[in-house]
């Protein structure tokens, strides 16, 4: 039951926990490899996205997909009701 709130919910993406911020080193690296795997960016552009997103997993990805800064990334994500797959597949 968990599992499927958490899919629900928007959590996930691509099988990918994507709801996540990087709150130390072990967890910036994990982010960076969710970053890697849903834009194809290099290990250092992966790891300076995320720095720049503040550590969120959506936030990078859609600064990537739109070619935005955080601000507008997170107001696609707000719009949205925080479900990664609506601003990405839209974009």
């Amino acid at each position: 039951i968990s599992t499927t709130l958490i899919i629900r919910s928007g959590r996930v993406y691509q099988n990918l926990m994507v709801d996540m911020r990087a709150s130390n080193a072990k967890l910036r690296d994990r982010a960076a490899r969710i970053v890697r795997t849903l834009t194809g960016l290099e290990r250092e552009a992966a790891l300076d996205l995320v720095d720049r997103a503040g550590g969120s997993v959506k936030t990078a990805a859609v600064m990537h997909v739109h070619k935005g800064g955080k601000a507008e990334a997170e107001k696609l994500l707000e719009d949205a009701k925080g479900r990664l797959d609506r601003v990405i597949d839209a974009g």
